[in-house]
């Protein structure tokens, strides 16, 4: 299994990193933390397969961690000495982690970051939302999103994402913290944007699954097009700025969800159509869900997610809503 090995900086402030979740994206954080010279610990439950796997193996499907990772089933451990929080799991289940961080950990002096996509349906609200619910103060929690496959880091393939936080001083502080070759990191500044921009990206890479599987690639541009509009409109209503959703967090984020072979939504939205089940997470199932719940509260126009919600819920024939979008989009452009 071929890493790549990230150039030392040796003016890098060194920290003890705590990465929650040993998923596919919880694995690299925990990878990349250590091959940046912080102090790393990885925590999983016992009886999930992806911490039972690592523990065995000290591998998974994407990557090998490095012997200078502590893993562990130990939630207070883990939590105890860090300095900085990276929370990656699945975002449906991010106020129950909270509330056993909360109920077992100290929290206070932490920086807790968001590393997940998407809007808890039950209360419409964004992941950083969730976190300041549980006691923190606003300069804690930060958010990162953005483009880029633990596939392609792995073997040395660079790419550009986003930190986002409530405090600007935040977002200096985790970029100083990560940034590397591999990873550039650009400064965040409308964190209702930037979450709500990369939740929706989701939804667009179920669409964009879909279109592949009924050999429809050729409408991705206008999908792209009418994609982050409508998403747009939501940022603006919630409060944030629209122009966001242009930027790394949703547009910026379309080659890697909706071209990407790599991409589980997209890959979830072209098993669809084709009548083939896909068995890893794809947040933009919940996310489409959760948004439209949204939209329709707040009497925004979102067409594209609407009907992904409504092809899932009640199991309108893709083919049938692809029809739909596309013949509205030339009485109405976008």
């Amino acid at each position: 299994m071929l890493n790549y090995t990230i150039p030392i900086d040796y003016t890098r402030p060194k920290k003890k990193v705590t990465v929650i979740g040993c998923g596919r994206w919880g694995s690299f954080l925990a990878w990349y933390a250590a091959g940046l010279g912080h102090k790393v610990t990885l925590y999983g439950k016992t009886g999930e397969i992806s911490y039972e796997q690592l523990k065995m193996t000290g591998a998974n499907d994407y990557l090998k961690l490095p012997q200078s990772i502590e893993l562990t089933n130990d939630l207070k451990r883990a939590v105890g000495g860090a300095d900085i929080l990276q929370v990656s799991v699945p975002s449906q289940v991010f106020r129950t982690v909270m509330q056993e961080l909360t109920s077992k950990c100290d929290l206070k002096g932490k920086f807790l970051v968001t590393n997940m996509k998407g809007i808890e349906i039950s209360t419409g609200k964004r992941l950083s939302e969730v976190a300041l619910e549980f006691g923190l103060e606003e300069w804690q929690v930060a958010v990162w999103a953005g483009p880029g496959h633990v596939q392609e880091f792995v073997v040395g393939n660079p790419n550009c994402m986003v930190i986002d936080a409530y405090d600007r001083t935040t977002t200096e502080r985790i970029i100083e913290y990560f940034k590397s070759p591999l990873i550039r990191f650009y400064y965040g500044n409308d964190i209702i944007g930037t979450e709500i921009g990369a939740a929706a990206k989701n939804v667009m890479g179920i669409v964009a699954g879909g279109l592949d599987g009924m050999n429809l690639s050729s409408l991705k541009g206008a999908l792209m097009a009418r994609g982050s509009r409508e998403v747009a409109r939501l940022i603006k209503e919630l409060g944030g700025n629209p122009l966001s959703a242009y930027g790394l967090c949703h547009l910026g984020d379309y080659e890697t969800t909706l071209f990407s072979k790599f991409s589980h939504n997209r890959m979830w939205g072209e098993g669809y159509v084709r009548g083939k089940k896909f068995d890893k997470l794809a947040e933009g199932v919940h996310t489409a869900r959760a948004l439209a719940i949204l939209a329709d509260k707040l009497g925004v126009d979102m067409p594209i997610t609407c009907s992904v919600n409504e092809m899932i819920l009640d199991k309108i024939p893709p083919r049938t809503l692809m029809e739909q979008l596309f013949e509205r989009s030339l009485k109405d452009d976008i």
